[in-house]
């Protein structure tokens, strides 16, 4: 049985733009009187200083673009933006892309058949033999179970795979008459656009990915939703969501640092998906945590926004570059279900 090991890691980002400067030059124009004053709170209070945007409603404004124009431009997009992250993943852990035995894109922003695990393998030159698989609609906890599969077929197979996160979150910018709706705010406040691509190998030096782990509460499926619109794709985020991850983080962290003969205090890197301040601030509260401890979630939230799947492995990389890097990483995110998934990975050999 072949360990799987992450032997490269590569990113991409469109441009980037000023959190004040789309507040004061886009959003501020589209509310008034008490909503603004709540929606500028909400702004200042979000934890982004800087984001990305392959579509910027400061040169282009898609508020009112009917879904099927959204999902053309998505294609437009986010195929150069995936191709980036793959050379650079593939570069670092020196392989082409004809190694690849199984190829996992996660993306829950753009559909379209051929799909991007398609076009990207014909692109990128992978063999026809190439095992596909595509993750959409679980949102920002999508990276997490595309390792374990992707790791799984390492394990299982011996041979590398390939993982892809891609999302275009500024492709589904609502409506005028959307945004007096508060979940709508932070939605737009908050996200952002990124791919991350990651190589897994059977063996050899990096970090093996010990065992992907989740908990689904289905009794609160309706706190977080992202409803496919006549103008994209809509969010749903309820206030409660921190409440939901209190109760389940450190029994699912626990347990399956358990299973590996460790505790929190044996894991020296966490990269915690940052859907916001609250759910970094419940899950630092909830494990005990320094704030240190969460330094690297809260910059990628501070410089990148909240990226939807890509975002926790935009942490990852944040850590692994960092010195001295980290021996046990924990790796947490959260989305639809309400769904919470947990990676352990260490540093191998």
């Amino acid at each position: 049985m072949s360990v799987p090991v992450i032997a490269g890691l590569g990113t991409a980002h469109p441009p980037s733009a000023n959190q004040q400067e789309l507040w004061e030059k886009f959003f501020s124009q589209h509310y008034s009187g008490t909503t603004r004053a709540l929606a500028q709170r909400i702004f200042a209070n979000s934890g982004v200083t800087r984001r990305q945007a392959a579509v910027s409603p400061l040169i282009e404004d898609v508020s009112d673009w009917p879904t099927e124009r959204r999902m053309r431009r998505y294609q437009v997009e986010a195929l150069p933006l995936g191709k980036e992250a793959v050379g650079r993943a593939l570069t670092t852990a020196g392989l082409h892309a004809g190694d690849i035995g199984l190829f996992v894109v996660c993306s829950c922003t753009g559909y379209a058949t051929p799909g991007l695990d398609i076009l990207l393998a014909r692109d990128l030159g992978m063999a026809p033999s190439t095992q596909r698989m595509f993750v959409g609609h679980m949102g920002c906890y999508a990276a997490l179970p595309g390792l374990g599969a992707a790791s799984d077929f390492v394990t299982a197979r011996g041979r590398p795979a390939l993982l892809l996160c891609n999302e275009l979150t500024s492709l589904h910018l609502q409506p005028s008459s959307a945004r007096v709706d508060t979940q709508q705010i932070v939605s737009h406040a908050l996200f952002s656009d990124a791919a991350v691509a990651v190589v897994i190998v059977p063996g050899g030096r990096g970090y093996a990915v010990r065992e992907v782990a989740s908990v689904t509460d289905t009794s609160t499926a309706d706190h977080m939703t992202w409803d496919v619109t006549d103008t994209g794709f809509r969010m749903g985020l309820s206030p409660k969501v921190p409440q939901v991850l209190s109760t389940h983080v450190r029994g699912l962290v626990d347990d399956l640092l358990a299973r590996h003969r460790t505790d929190v205090s044996g894991v020296d890197g966490w990269a915690v998906h940052p859907g916001g301040p609250r759910i970094l601030d419940v899950v630092e509260r909830e494990l005990g945590l320094a704030p240190a401890a969460l330094a690297a979630s809260r910059q990628t939230l501070d410089e990148h926004g909240n990226c939807s799947s890509p975002t926790v492995l935009l942490i990852l990389d944040r850590l692994l570059r960092s010195a001295p890097s980290p021996r046990r990483v924990m790796m947490l995110a959260f989305g639809p279900g309400l769904t919470l998934y947990a990676a352990l990975l260490e540093r191998h050999p």
